[in-house]
């Protein structure tokens, strides 16, 4: 088979920020924040281009006096972007996502980094950020996808593979069975940000709907999308009677794989917890299977072969149900819901590239949708 080469790099700048007054700042902020006489001195190091899109991540180093001793810290620093820089999502609650972090490290065994020092008030390097240790492991990439071949997942043998997708899958059980989750994370209920509904999975639906207005009413946005129209539409029109919603878990949100640093196929570290929520299970289940779909879409239209036997939405809910003894329902509804989000995703990160110019603005404003064909193959199969 004759194979189309890879897309161009998909790397995308995150910030405006000048280096060297982040740098001066931080170590200014670390002084206050740590005991007298520590003495912090910060090493910047690279950000992280090869996955994420929203949040600026920063690598940073910081050698401090401890107990007489100097001792070298390893981070990574979670910062807002600015709203000149053209943010995904229409707000950074980054308080949310540091409360949300250190509660999963500490009501579940699911490795979340631990968090450290966190600054909300946006005073020190202009948006909130926080610091969580730095762990060390392997990702699946998003620059190129995994799905393309050459890096390690590609590479591995269809039993780690399928330790890979299990381990992952359980990473979704253990944060669902969370007790009293409406409690412990009310914070994270769309409720509290004004997104009104009668379950956690309208109120999410909802809060789906104003992002998609953010992503084309803001200055700089993009146009209307009839595609993520018709989905809306469509998901408002069949909100299936959910009975999980009526309680709703923890939902990491993001849950993918690419989120995910791995040792020897086992979760190190659970990360990006942007889209942390209350809803009900199907959502977080979805979402890691659609995630996979859309980066084998991709290696499909390039004629490569992909993993096609990877993440299969039957396989994902029958490990759930072992592990959890709970049979969640037809992931069609939340798959859409999925396409939809990542759309808005899309129309957000090429409004950034367009910004920084790196790209410029397309003639078709959904061109910039890779996940077009199969997000269409949806919205044919369901009748939207």
């Amino acid at each position: 088979m004759t194979q189309s080469p890879p897309p161009a790099d998909l790397t995308m700048q995150r910030s405006s920020r000048d280096r060297a007054a982040v740098h001066d700042r931080l170590e200014e902020w670390l002084t206050d924040v740590l005991p007298p006489g520590a003495a912090p001195e910060v090493t910047l190091h690279a950000g992280v281009d090869s996955n994420g899109m929203s949040s600026e991540t920063v690598i940073v180093d910081v050698t401090f006096t401890e107990g007489g001793q100097r001792r070298t810290g390893e981070y990574v620093a979670r910062v807002a972007p600015a709203a000149e820089d053209l943010p995904v999502f229409p707000e950074y609650r980054l308080q949310d996502q540091y409360d949300a972090m250190r509660l999963a490290g500490e009501l579940t065994d699911v490795p979340v980094p631990a968090v450290r020092w966190n600054e909300p008030t946006g005073e020190v390097l202009g948006t909130p950020f926080f610091l969580m240790d730095r762990v060390a492991g392997v990702v699946p990439p998003d620059v190129l996808p995994y799905t393309f071949g050459d890096n390690w997942l590609y590479g591995a043998s269809p039993e780690d593979r399928r330790r890979l997708q299990r381990n992952s899958v359980e990473v979704l059980a253990k944060l669902h069975g969370i007790p009293d989750a409406v409690r412990t994370f009310g914070f994270l209920d769309p409720a509290v940000t004004g997104h009104e509904g009668a379950t956690p999975l309208a109120r999410n639906l909802a809060k789906t709907r104003a992002w998609y207005r953010y992503a084309v009413d803001t200055p700089g946005g993009s146009p209307p999308s009839p595609l993520l129209e018709r989905g809306l539409s469509w998901l408002e029109s069949n909100l299936p009677p959910d009975a999980s919603a009526g309680e709703g878990v923890l939902c990491w949100g993001d849950a993918r794989i690419g989120n995910t640093m791995y040792r020897d196929f086992a979760p190190v570290a659970v990360l990006d917890w942007e889209m942390a929520t209350l809803g009900p299970r199907e959502m977080d289940l979805a979402w890691m299977v659609f995630a996979h779909s859309v980066f084998q879409e991709i290696a499909t239209m390039m004629g490569l072969p992909g993993m096609p036997d990877f993440l299969r939405a039957e396989d994902v809910r029958a490990t759930y149900a072992e592990l959890t003894g709970i049979e969640v329902g037809d992931l069609t509804w939340h798959q859409v819901h999925a396409a939809v989000l990542w759309g808005c995703v899309f129309l957000r990160t090429s409004a950034r590239q367009i910004h920084f110019g790196e790209i410029e603005p397309p003639e078709d404003p959904e061109a910039v949708f890779h996940h077009r064909p199969l997000y269409e193959r949806l919205l044919a199969e369901v009748g939207a």
